[in-house]
């Protein structure tokens, strides 16, 4: 689904940050703007457009700002409760100007685990379910808000241990990734070869359980 809001937050983010920085690039879901060699914005003008369609209040703005494929810098904005998480590479994550951290829970059996489902790459549909299954049974419970920039952000504040998921773009994650690092967390690919951010694939968590979840 792509709504008008989708397009026209898009062009206005590009029009905003083209004046911040005007050497940037753009990697943008809805295409806006052009990638360039250096600096890109990465954009996900609303991540959560099929909440946002059915009247969910799970949704968010999504943005960040990568120097090939390290991310400087990633704002998120969850609109239904006002909250605008940000970070900045060795600034720490705040919380509406206040600093967040990742939760302090050790251990998989008491962790509360956020996930996705695909849209249309079922290519791992098996692996995935078996996936679910086991950690039913493993962890205090697994939730699928439909926003992974939301995931992300409840990982960096602690309300989340954890968020895995497959087939996401650049633009679901960017800003996600550089909050749960520097609220203290990890991130990576399912496998070690994997990038979190470009390769599709994500596990996120508080460290604490990042070993137990990836063996899993």
């Amino acid at each position: 689904l792509v709504s008008y809001v989708d397009k026209q937050a898009e062009a206005r983010f590009v029009a905003g940050l083209n004046e911040l920085l005007p050497e940037a690039g753009f990697i943008a879901e809805e295409g806006t703007g052009e990638r360039a060699e250096g600096l890109n914005w990465v954009i996900d003008p609303l991540d959560g457009t099929t909440n946002f369609v059915h009247g969910m209040p799970c949704y968010c703005t999504s943005v960040a700002l990568v120097r090939g494929g390290d991310v400087l810098l990633g704002v998120v904005l969850e609109v239904n409760r006002d909250e605008c998480f940000a970070a900045w590479a060795g600034g720490g994550a705040t919380l509406n100007g206040m600093p967040i951290r990742v939760s302090s829970r050790s251990q998989l059996q008491e962790s509360l685990l956020a996930t996705g489902f695909p849209y249309d790459d079922f290519g791992f549909e098996a692996e995935y379910m078996d996936l679910l299954r086991e950690l039913m049974h493993r962890t205090r419970g697994i939730r699928r808000l439909g926003s992974a920039a939301a995931d992300l952000a409840y990982v960096a504040c602690g309300r989340f241990e954890a968020f895995y998921e497959y087939g996401l773009n650049s633009w679901d994650v960017a800003a996600g990734v550089i909050l749960v690092r520097e609220a203290g967390g990890q991130v990576s690919g399912f496998r070690p070869s994997k990038d979190p951010v470009f390769d599709e694939e994500i596990v996120a968590s508080n460290s604490a359980i990042h070993a137990e979840l990836l063996e899993v």
